[in-house]
């Protein structure tokens, strides 16, 4: 029945799964049935808290008939391997960005999706937040006529939180680009209307004991003659939450007097093993539940110039800077600030209304990705073609 929740099992009990179980408790829509992952911890804290089944297997998990969607929350090299095998299985599937690391991957996993007639979604990702959804309505509306730039940065101490040895090799997915400029490019990709046409950028790689990409600056264009300024870095010095009243990426209340943290912590680690397994403290079963948030969540500081007036994203609404006054929406209440994702997966399953972060769109945005890398090697500018607009349009060849 429409109204019945969804069952969804879930692969991997880490750290994704942990920021997106408060959006899991909230809603009724979502009753958690079945689990997978590697740690015996994790499984009996899931069976403890849901009931249910756990699994240390993949193909198990995709045979259990209570099962209807799978949420995969697994490091972004096992996406692909375990996208097909839920889809194989008639599952539907939501994804944690990024789609995968290789278009190739993605494609198989699309392809996969298709061939059994099953949803494949891609999320969370910061695209889904409440200012940025708020934003798009805005610019939909047609009140401030058509966007012409969009400018996004962000400055956090990603890459000195604690890592697994592959989350610092670029061709395993680690580094800035894969598991932060995908938030960035979603975002902008869905404020501009999709279309993305090239990339021009430069990345930073600057400390040798954390060897993979911690910044990157990018320009990228779009087919409606949209031109966009993206910025990161991880390197853990300027904190861009400043700029959000100092309100972090998840929605919560932040102390600046903790500045410098994550270096510090990571000056007590004298091993890669020893990383490994102070990130292994922040995963379900080890780490404390998320304290419920005040605020929406952010990807920093955002601004869409339009012919009539500017928008500036906050995580508690949106200010709008008119030919002569301003004014500020609030954002709307919220169970979880990943409601929307919720609402995402349940009018996909329910309704048959997919949102706009389909696989193919996940896609577009990993090529984007894989543009930064290109683009930055070569010093010329990347064209674009595998693009999707917020429509369904795809890109012409």
């Amino acid at each position: 029945m429409t109204s019945d929740p969804i069952r969804l099992g879930v692969i991997g009990l880490g750290r994704a799964f942990l920021l997106t179980l408060p959006a899991f408790q909230s809603d009724s829509r979502i009753k958690l049935v079945a689990a997978c992952a590697p740690r015996i911890e994790s499984r009996t804290a899931f069976e403890d808290a849901f009931g249910g089944k756990t699994y240390e297997d993949i193909s198990s998990i995709c045979a259990d008939e209570a099962v209807e969607a799978i949420y995969v929350a697994t490091p972004h090299q096992m996406h692909a391997a375990h996208v097909i095998a839920a889809a194989k299985s008639g599952k539907h599937v939501l994804v944690d960005k990024p789609l995968a690391i290789s278009m190739e991957d993605g494609d198989a996993m699309i392809a996969a999706c298709a061939q059994s007639g099953v949803h494949l979604i891609v999320g969370p990702s910061h695209s889904f937040d409440t200012p940025v959804q708020q934003a798009r309505a805005l610019i939909d509306s047609g009140e401030l006529g058509s966007v012409r730039m969009i400018h996004a940065h962000n400055y956090t101490d990603f890459l000195y939180r604690p890592r697994r040895p592959e989350e610092l090799r670029t061709d395993e997915g680690g580094g800035v680009i894969f598991s932060q400029a995908i938030h960035q490019i979603d975002i902008v990709r869905l404020l501009a209307g999709g279309m993305g046409r090239q990339v021009m950028a430069m990345t930073g790689n600057w400390d040798p004991d954390r060897p993979t990409e911690g910044a990157y600056s990018m320009l990228l264009n779009f087919e409606n003659g949209v031109f966009a300024s993206l910025t990161y870095s991880g390197y853990a010095h300027y904190d861009s939450d400043e700029a959000m009243n100092w309100v972090g990426e998840l929605g919560h209340d932040k102390d600046p007097e903790l500045y410098g943290v994550a270096r510090k912590a990571l000056e007590t680690v004298m091993s890669p093993e020893a990383e490994a397994a102070q990130k292994q403290t922040r995963t379900f079963g080890s780490a404390q539940e998320l304290a419920p948030a005040a605020h929406h969540e952010h990807f920093g500081p955002i601004t869409i110039f339009c012919d009539h007036g500017d928008i500036r994203l906050t995580p508690d609404g949106i200010w709008i800077y008119g030919n002569k006054e301003r004014r500020f929406i609030t954002a709307p209440e919220m169970a979880s600030p990943r409601t929307t994702v919720i609402d995402a997966l349940y009018n996909a399953l329910r309704t048959n209304t997919p949102p706009v972060q389909t696989g193919k769109w996940g896609l577009a945005s990993l090529e984007v990705c894989h543009a930064i890398l290109a683009s930055a090697e070569s010093g010329n500018p990347v064209q674009l073609t595998r693009q999707i607009d917020i429509s369904g349009r795809e890109q012409a060849s």
